[in-house]
């Protein structure tokens, strides 16, 4: 895959993961993302959120799994609350949707642009000629622990690439 970003509308870079709840994958995929920022010393430069496509959740924590899981490996969950996506959010420089499901009701009517995208496009263990339906970060929620560690391996291998990305773009 590739580590090529859509060049920078503005500052700071805005970087939008969205998953169906807003309560695992995509904020698993806020926190660990700008922990990484942070720690290149990106903060100020990149802006990352993440959302959901329903509402059961708004205004609620991450999953209490997501959260200890996250806390496990030396990440900070407490901050997070679901929001709902908003169609404005297209006009930020990369929106990533954590399943096709996520993409297809981001982009209805508007269609799919290289500033929106399924996040593991950009992870280093798919390769191009994969099956587009094999990009789906599977949801977590229904299952037990192991199901949110394997989505933080997944997030977390994916945000390393991310961040070269963002590195290359020297902003």
């Amino acid at each position: 895959m590739t580590t090529d970003l859509p060049a920078p509308t503005g500052t700071p870079y805005r970087i939008a993961f969205v998953c169906l709840g807003n309560i695992c994958r995509s904020p698993m995929a806020d926190v660990i993302l700008s922990q990484l920022v942070d720690d290149a010393g990106l903060a100020s430069k990149v802006e990352v959120s993440s959302s959901g496509t329903g509402t059961w959740h708004l205004g609620e924590p991450m999953d209490p799994r997501a959260a200890v899981q996250l806390m496990a490996e030396g990440y900070d969950a407490s901050a997070h609350r679901a929001k709902k996506f908003d169609p404005d959010w297209l006009e930020q420089d990369l929106v990533l949707a954590m399943d096709a499901k996520n993409l297809a009701d981001i982009t209805e009517g508007r269609g799919v642009s290289d500033r929106v995208r399924m996040f593991r496009s950009f992870d280093p263990l798919v390769d191009d000629s994969e099956d587009p339906a094999d990009l789906d970060v599977p949801d977590p929620f229904y299952g037990g622990d192991e199901g949110f560690v394997d989505v933080i391996r997944i997030v977390e291998r994916t945000s390393r690439r991310i961040l070269t990305g963002l590195q290359a773009l020297d902003l």
